[in-house]
């Protein structure tokens, strides 16, 4: 029984060793992490003002963005209304084109009667003259077979402005009221519209 004490007491004494071992490490460690402490404060402080720092360049950047951001929108808004305000002038200078392809088309075509018409009265004149000629008193035919010609000429030449065309061309419409020329012919009915 005193064998089995004393290996009690052995264990007991080896483990109060331990703990005294344990206890001399103790203030030694306490030692080192004072030591230690200030250096994790710094570090941790380091840390926070990296953060803080971060933190205010990350919302630098997004007021920066959000800057650019509205910027881009109000060129793109800009840039959206000058395209419409260039397709709405363009629209407008196409029609505008359009309408005047129109109308010199309509011109040529009343430039082309009045030509067809110039030489239908030279032609008319000319047979008169040679009539004429040969004797026959027909003196007044001729003469408004000129007027008949000039305005004929006046209408179809590209030198005279429209003013000048609505001129000769109520003097022609006066002339032929009546839808005839003074030859009996029935004359067509372009001959009796405006240019």
């Amino acid at each position: 029984m005193i064998g089995k004490l004393r290996e009690e007491v052995d264990v007991i004494k080896a483990e109060s060793l331990k703990w005294k071992e344990s206890m001399d490490r103790f203030p030694v460690e306490k030692k080192v992490a004072r030591a230690q402490l200030p250096s994790a404060e710094n570090q941790l402080r380091s840390m926070k003002e990296k953060n803080s720092i971060q933190a205010r360049r990350i919302e630098e950047l997004e007021a920066r963005l959000a800057s650019e951001l509205a910027k881009a929108k109000s060129d793109a808004e800009k840039a959206k209304a000058d395209a419409d305000a260039f397709v709405a002038v363009y629209r407008t200078d196409a029609e505008s084109a359009q309408v005047q392809a129109r109308k010199a088309d309509e011109t040529a075509n009343t430039r082309a009667h009045w030509v067809a018409d110039l030489a239908k009265y030279q032609s008319q004149r000319e047979t008169l003259e040679e009539i004429h000629a040969r004797g026959f008193d027909i003196t007044e035919d001729i003469k408004r077979a000129k007027e008949l010609e000039a305005n004929a000429k006046a209408l179809a030449s590209d030198n005279n402005d429209d003013g000048d065309a609505d001129d000769a061309d109520d003097e022609s419409k006066s002339g032929s009221e009546s839808g005839e020329d003074p030859y009996g012919e029935e004359t067509s009915p372009v001959d009796n519209q405006e240019t």
